[in-house]
């Protein structure tokens, strides 16, 4: 009796690992078949190069100060939201969601200071550097992927969950920037 409840508790325990794996294979696959064929466009890494040209510089200080001015001024129509929103990378974004057919539901691509370079929608900060996000992927080098939790979206109503990987310069390999893409987990799953 007391063999058979230590059985019953092993499977119990390692059911929600089993579980958990299946949401990463579907991730996982997504990030194969669909996300890698679109994920280093020539407007993407250019963003991310034109980002870091401007921000390699900045300290903690100036990143902090830009994303307290971001929190302050989303949909305001500010030049540094609108600087993310309104630029080529964005709008292939936002063309990306619309071929997905309702499984993409957002997508941020971050520089190497994990600060927004382009998103398809407004972000609640500017700086994703403290976040899984970025924390798993760009500083984890070249073929970094991340995958968050599903959870549910009080904006779009839904269950989610994040893909994150690193973006890599084409011709030399070099880690850039990263992106995360925003999946819809009731249609993926």
């Amino acid at each position: 009796m007391k063999r058979a409840l230590l059985l019953s508790a092993a499977l119990f325990a390692a059911a929600p690992a089993a579980f958990a794996a299946e949401p990463q294979e579907a991730m996982q696959a997504y990030v194969d078949s669909e996300i890698m064929a679109w994920a280093h466009d020539t407007a993407i890494v250019e963003a991310i190069e034109a980002q870091n040209a401007l921000t390699g510089g900045y300290d903690a200080t100036r990143i902090s100060q830009l994303d307290a001015t971001w929190r302050a001024e989303v949909g305001t129509g500010s030049d540094l939201v609108d600087g993310v929103l309104m630029n080529a990378a964005a709008d292939f974004l936002r063309a990306r969601i619309e071929a997905s057919g309702g499984m993409i539901t957002e997508v941020i691509v971050m520089d190497a200071k994990g600060l927004n370079g382009a998103a398809s929608g407004a972000t609640s900060d500017y700086w994703q550097g403290d976040e899984a996000k970025y924390q798993e992927t760009y500083p984890k080098g070249a073929g970094a992927v991340h995958f968050g939790e599903v959870e549910f979206d009080e904006s779009s109503q839904s269950y989610q969950a994040q893909i994150s990987i690193t973006i890599t310069d084409p011709d030399t390999g070099r880690p850039i920037g990263a992106m995360t893409v925003g999946v819809d987990a009731e249609v993926l799953l």
